[in-house]
């Protein structure tokens, strides 16, 4: 192949957006010299294939703003005493509960892997190519009163709303003021059958008054998030207590 034909196949590939192509003397040289014409450009659209499906879970997983890494391989089912089996974890892996707009909640205290499971189904979710959104709940009832202040209300509500997966983060490590509260319960409310959430919290769902300043708002709120949901009680000693103590 002449360096002009090489220039003029990265040329077009660039401008038709199959970079890939242009790595076609690559593919050639790993193929069988008796390779026909047809078996190398499926060889090629194969390659093309694959970098876009890389380059889009990669920006999924920027898009999806996790804070850190946690895999569901890296989770001790036995740390919950049968309260999470295989069966059921295996379940959530499948992403089939975000397919069906059906929400997840967990409950339990600090230290207890809750974070880590949302990540996990989170990646999980990404890598199956849907999109995700990570946030803490008091970064995010801030990040809405300042939008709102600037007038990008709308803009950040349809970005939630638009997700396939919503992941809500330490919900009860603080209260809310009405207007945080009125701005948190809209975000929940207009995901309501239509798109799933995951929440985690220290808080069982009767001490959510000592959170948002309107208990009839708290008792809608609680409705939504447990309508078509899985919930999880995964109270009980902390891993990193336990791992303090192991080592110590």
């Amino acid at each position: 192949m002449t360096d002009l034909i090489l220039e003029q196949i990265k040329l077009l590939s660039k401008q038709l957006k199959v970079p890939t192509f242009s790595h076609y003397p690559d593919i050639v040289r790993q193929s069988d010299p008796d390779t026909g014409f047809d078996e190398l450009l499926l060889k090629l659209m194969k390659s093309e294939y694959e970098q876009r499906q890389e380059n889009n879970n990669r920006r999924r997983l920027k898009q999806a703003c996790f804070p850190y890494t946690k895999t569901l391989d890296e989770l001790d089912l036995s740390r919950y005493d049968g309260k999470i089996s295989d069966v059921f974890m295996n379940e959530l892996a499948s992403c089939r509960f975000i397919d069906e707009k059906k929400n997840l909640v967990m409950i339990g205290n600090p230290g207890r892997g809750k974070t880590h499971i949302a990540i996990g189904i989170g990646l999980k979710a990404c890598s199956s190519g849907m999109s995700v959104l990570f946030k803490n709940a008091a970064s995010l009832s801030t990040e809405l009163m300042e939008a709102r202040d600037n007038y990008s209300l709308g803009k950040l509500e349809k970005k939630i709303r638009s997700v396939d997966l919503l992941i809500l983060d330490e919900m009860g490590y603080v209260s809310f003021d009405r207007y945080q509260s009125e701005l948190l319960f809209k975000v929940i409310a207009d995901r309501s059958e239509r798109g799933s959430i995951i929440v985690t919290t220290n808080l069982a769902f009767s001490e959510w008054t000592s959170l948002f300043e309107n208990s009839a708002m708290v008792a809608a709120l609680v409705d939504r998030l447990t309508f078509k949901s899985y919930i999880l009680d995964m109270n009980g000693e902390s891993y990193r207590l336990e791992h303090t103590k192991r080592n110590s």
